[in-house]
């Protein structure tokens, strides 16, 4: 089974951009290393603790630093952007590093009402996000030499296309176009089950895929003993809540009580939320990550970890790459 990286570049409390920046050139080389198959950055605005809000610059950065791991996106926010647009850098990138580049694709506007007017989005006009996926297909597939408008560069390069989604819309297009699927699963996990059996009743074979291939997100925050990871979780719970709040700033620092600082009727709406991840030292880790294979059976698992030092959070990727071994081993055997 795949094993893949979903990355933001987080920003720490006491860093800066320029250093996440770098940490994730690092994370990205390391979990290249371990046998991570794809390194995935998402389009956030707006995001005091993100870096990622130029996805396509920096996933170029990353690939030119990086030797074979696929390298995309997870997600561009579609409506944000002219299909055009994304055929072009997207296909770019593929010309640079070919057979290395993903593109996968989001509805949402990556940040607030505020974000979206900023990005010139139309917010009366009728929802075309299928239309513009199928006009983006269109320019990364075979020359169209008659066309109006082609993807130059773009065209021909066949960049894998992705549907990312965290509810049944998303499932239901991705069956009807026959793409692979990413569920949201690290933040936003209620209607993964139901996401999971649309997509394989309803799926369509197409140029790109004959069977359906789901990718599985969760949280891993993992480190020497069940108590340090958990440690290591508050950060991200911390910044889960104060999103929530509609104060997003950057990583916080994790605490010893995360109840006397968030409160623990916020801190139980937060784990709801991030339930689909594992917690702990290296076996909890490896227990947790085997459960959530057996009951929903992905093709592939993405991994995200918002851990405040970054080399805590090189650490917790080394230990879910040792766990996700052992499980597809055991898979195997």
């Amino acid at each position: 089974m795949r094993y893949s990286v979903l990355d933001l570049a987080p920003v720490p409390e006491g860093s800066d951009a320029a250093s996440a920046i770098a940490d994730s050139v690092t994370l990205a080389r390391r979990a290249e290393e371990l046998g991570y198959h794809r390194f995935w950055m998402a389009e956030h605005h707006n995001m005091p603790g993100i870096a990622s809000a130029a996805t396509s610059v920096l996933l170029g950065h990353v690939a030119d630093a990086t030797r074979s791991i696929r390298v995309g996106a997870g997600g561009v926010m579609l409506p944000n952007h002219a299909p055009l647009a994304i055929a072009e850098q997207f296909g770019t990138l593929a010309t640079i590093h070919p057979g290395r580049i993903d593109l996968g694709l989001g509805r949402a506007p990556g940040g607030d009402m505020a974000v979206a007017k900023a990005l010139r989005r139309n917010l009366n006009q009728a929802d075309s996000f299928p239309d513009d996926v199928a006009e983006l297909i269109d320019y990364l597939g075979p020359a169209r030499p008659g066309a109006a408008v082609r993807a130059l560069p773009g065209e021909g390069t066949g960049v894998p296309i992705w549907m990312l989604g965290s509810s049944l819309y998303g499932a239901q297009l991705a069956a009807h176009l026959g793409l692979p699927y990413a569920f949201a699963s690290h933040f936003a996990p209620d209607a993964l089950e139901q996401a999971i059996e649309v997509y394989r009743t309803r799926f369509r074979p197409s140029a790109q895929l004959e069977t359906p291939y789901f990718m599985l997100a969760a949280n891993v925050f993992a480190g020497k003993s069940d108590a340090e990871g958990y440690y290591l979780r508050s950060s991200m719970q911390q910044a889960f809540a104060q999103l929530r709040m509609g104060r997003p700033g950057k990583l916080p620092r994790p605490v010893e009580d995360i109840d006397t600082t968030i409160g623990a009727g916020v801190r139980r709406a937060v784990d709801h939320a991030l339930r689909i991840s594992a917690t702990g030292g290296p076996e909890t880790v490896h227990r947790e990550l085997a459960e959530l294979v057996d009951i929903y059976a992905p093709d592939e698992v993405i991994l995200t970890s918002q851990i405040h030092d970054p080399a805590a959070r090189r650490r917790s990727f080394e230990i879910a790459a040792d766990a996700l071994s052992r499980i597809g081993q055991s898979a195997a055997a």
